[in-house]
Parts: C-alpha cells; structure tokens; sequence
C-alpha cells in the first residue's frame, strides 16, 4: 500500500496536470471561435471554384494543347497523397484518423498493383506514415500554427506540387485533410487535386443552364484557374485542419481534466482511509501499551 506521503504527493501531481489541461482548453477555445470563422469562410469560395472549373473543364475537348492540369497523363499508375495534417499532438485522433484514411487507400492502391507516394504537410503526419511508408515520402513540410497560414504559403506549396506533376512525377494527386463538422466531429476527407475531377451536370451547380461563351476562350481560362485551385484547396485543407484540430484538443483537454477530477478523487479517497487505518493502528497500540501497564 502507497504511503500517505506518496499518496499527497501524488494528488498535488494530479492537480498540477488538471490545471494545465483545463488551461489547454480554454486556450483551445479561444483559438476554435477564430479558426471556425476562417474555414466556415474559404469553404464557399473553394467549393464554388472547384465547381466552376470542373464546370468549364467538362466543355472542353482535351487535346494535345490541353494544360496538363486538366488533361492529366493519360496514366494512374502512380499516385501522389498529400496527407495534411498538425504539427503538434495533444489533439485526440485528430491526426490518426486522417493518416488512418490515407495508409487505407495507399494500400487499396498497392494492391491493384498501383505506386503510391506521399506528400507531408504536417510533421505528425509524416512522424505516423514513416513507420510503414518511409521509403513512399518524396517530400515533408512542417506549416507551423495552422491557423496562421496565408495564401502566399500555400501558393508555393502547390506551386511545387503543379511542378511535380507536370515534370511526371506522378499521374494522380489526392488530398486528405479533415473537415470540421461542429466540435464533435471531424470528418477525415479525400478529393482529387490532380488532374482536375471532371463531373457530369456540373453547369446547374454553379447556375450554369444556358449555352455561354467565354472570352478568353475555355483552356485559356483554365490555364489560370487550374493553378489557383489547387492552392486555393490547399488553404482551405489546412484551415478545415485548424479548426478540427482546436476542436479535436478542446474534447481531449475536456476530457483529460474530468478524468484528472476522477483520479484526484479515488486517491483523495484512498489517502483518507490509508490515514484513517493508520490513526486506527496507533489507538491500538496506545491501548494495548496502556492495558500492558
């Protein structure tokens, strides 16, 4: 049985961790609200340009002009997974689920017969998928406070990717991100970066019903459209990842202060009848001696 001076060093210990988690939370609250607002705001735009691409894209006939972005390589033999993810941990399963999804498809993939490469941003990402993938990474970078990114960052991220594929490095780019729902849930997400998902009907999505013409013509706008949307999905990747992941802490930190409260009352608990069987012991012993007398 644990000493009582082991048991009230114990408690204190306890206390000191509820302190810190309950100050994670709170931190962790503060930085949802804005992290909340950024992605509730890029979502729209980023939806609505990857519709009017995929819109513009489906009345095009690709050919040998065609940007490459859009044409892709004709091949899906290999295949390019860019796994967002945080920094830092103390998140819950915020970035396992997202690397979970991300080595099933890999595998899925491998097993078709396909290569899979990935590429990291995040270094919790990368530090999971190096354990069985190592030799698969062609690139990591480590974004920092996710909630600080800007376009500027994200634009060379994807200006590097855009590189990559048109230098044939890979036929097909998927991105995996996690999208934030509400503090409960995060949905750990897959969608085609590269070559532009071309999806039938598109034009009623983005209010397209009648025949319209462009000018400049289709390719040329897509030759500028192409590149701003992948660093646009890119930034809006990470600012779904910024919520999730102060979502993701505040449950875990809520949850590690409740069980820190169970744990300091067990041993609360445990102190008080290890000190009540000690006092027991010592009247005990003072009536035997006195009886002894």
């Amino acid at each position: 049985m644990a000493s009582l001076k082991a048991l009230k060093m114990r408690i204190n210990s306890v206390k000191s961790t509820q302190k810190i988690t309950k100050a994670m939370k709170m931190v962790a609250a503060a930085k949802l609200r804005r992290a909340t607002e950024a992605a509730e705001a890029s979502r729209p735009y980023a939806e609505r340009l990857e519709a009017v691409v995929s819109s513009i894209a489906s009345k095009v006939t690709v050919g040998p002009q065609s940007p490459k972005l859009l044409a892709g390589s004709g091949n899906s033999d290999v295949h390019l997974f860019v796994v967002a993810t945080s920094d830092k941990g103390l998140a819950g399963a915020f970035n396992t689920n997202i690397v979970r999804l991300a080595r099933r498809q890999a595998e899925a993939l491998k097993a078709e017969g396909k290569a899979v490469k990935f590429y990291t941003i995040g270094k919790k990402g990368r530090d999971q998928l190096s354990r069985t993938f190592r030799g698969d990474i062609i690139h990591s970078i480590e974004p920092g406070d996710l909630g600080k990114l800007t376009y500027a960052d994200v634009q060379a991220w994807g200006e590097d990717l855009t590189a990559r594929f048109e230098a044939g490095d890979f036929d097909v780019a998927h991105l995996f991100f996690s999208k934030f729902e509400n503090v409960l849930t995060q949905t750990p997400t897959q969608i085609q970066l590269m070559p532009v998902a071309v999806t039938a009907g598109e034009g009623d999505a983005v209010g397209v019903s009648a025949t319209v013409e462009y000018e400049p013509d289709e390719e040329e706008i897509l030759a500028d459209l192409l590149p701003r949307n992948v660093a646009v999905q890119l930034l809006r990747a990470n600012r779904e990842n910024a919520a999730s992941e102060q979502g993701s802490k505040m449950t875990a930190m809520d949850n590690a202060t409740r069980n820190a409260g169970d744990m300091i009352n067990k041993l609360t608990i445990q102190y008080n009848r290890t000190r009540q069987a000690a006092i027991t012991t010592e009247l005990i012993e003072i009536i035997a001696g006195a009886e002894a007398l």
